[in-house]
């Protein structure tokens, strides 16, 4: 990637997408920032950004973005694992990414690097870490959010086959600063820190630094191969050794109580079937319930050999996220 380059960053406020733009600007590149005007703007405020008010579904906004970039990362998803209506998940992650790729071929964008998700990568039922080269089927595609990506991954490698420059980055479960909804596993943080996770299941998962997921990103853009998929990925852990590894960084108490996974089951489908009824997001979705009877372990080595993807030690990034979850008010420093 070339110096004072203007790259443009869909998804600026969000986890992923706000360290994209503090890694763009530590290399001195220009930054502009497709941001809706509903968004919370705290992951970029005082950055020395341009910000450009848009939507994924409003194609003169994403016209507008691309004027005069040379390159897109495009970050921007509904991450949700519960909707009361899945369409809405749909419209920004597969008609949203086709917008966004249509705007970036009219402009004559260089570099494209989409973001999508490990969710698209097939599980090994045994729980061995599978690759980019393994394609996730039915039974893996888990709830919408699974199936959005999964299509519009799809979408992306149709346009590269095309000829748009186009390359994938698949991150696994980034952790660290800045996650303000919180994510998923962010939220797994946030109980353990207010002691709100008495207990686990037998489940696995592949942690990152959030700070390599940004780098993963500019990595792809200079050295990534157009319609290639890359997994952003470092430490498989189970869900207990990762609960070890917060209770060591925060000086919380160690959880010690495994649960079968029908409890889950039974809690997730009483709670989503609540939410059908009231709107709110379930405490507990049936669909987190469901992917976690698998061991959702990846490999990043072709990351790390083509890209050269950082890999730094996971425990540090979980530290510096239990204390950013403390000083912004998600925990107590005594939880």
């Amino acid at each position: 990637m070339r110096r004072n380059r203007l790259s443009l960053v869909t998804g600026a406020t969000g986890f992923i997408g706000a360290h994209v733009v503090r890694a763009l600007l530590a290399r001195g590149e220009r930054v502009r920032c497709l941001v809706r005007s509903s968004s919370p703007r705290s992951n970029i405020a005082g950055l020395p950004v341009d910000v450009v008010a848009g939507d994924l579904l409003d194609r003169d906004s994403l016209r507008r973005a691309m004027r005069g970039a040379d390159t897109l990362f495009h970050c921007a998803a509904d991450y949700r694992l519960w909707a009361r209506d899945p369409r809405e998940i749909y419209a920004t992650n597969v008609d949203g990414t086709g917008n966004v790729l249509d705007a970036a071929s009219d402009a004559g964008v260089h570099r494209i690097v989409y973001t999508s998700s490990v969710a698209t990568i097939g599980i090994d039922p045994d729980g061995a870490a599978s690759d980019e080269r393994c394609i996730a089927c039915d039974d893996d595609l888990v709830g919408h959010y699974k199936k959005s990506k999964a299509e519009a991954e799809r979408i992306v490698q149709r346009a590269a086959a095309d000829g748009l420059p186009a390359i994938i980055v698949n991150p696994s479960t980034p952790v660290g600063e800045l996650d303000v909804k919180p994510t998923p596993t962010g939220q797994i943080i946030v109980d353990f820190l207010c002691g709100k996770m008495p207990a686990y299941v037998d489940t696995g998962l592949n942690v990152i630094d959030v700070r390599d997921v940004a780098e993963g990103h500019l990595l792809a853009a200079e050295h990534g191969v157009p319609g290639q998929r890359y997994i952003l990925g470092n430490t498989n852990l189970t869900l207990k050794e990762l609960l070890d590894v917060l209770a060591r960084v925060s000086g919380r108490p160690a959880v010690c109580l495994q649960l079968p996974h029908w409890i889950p089951m039974t809690i997730g489908a009483a709670c989503t079937a609540a939410a059908a009824l009231t709107g709110r997001a379930p405490r507990v979705p049936l669909d987190a319930v469901r992917m976690s009877r698998h061991r959702m372990f990846f490999s990043a080595s072709k990351a790390v050999s083509e890209l050269g993807l950082p890999q730094r030690p996971i425990e540090d990034a979980l530290a510096r996220a239990v204390q950013w979850f403390r000083a912004k008010g998600y925990a107590t420093a005594a939880a």
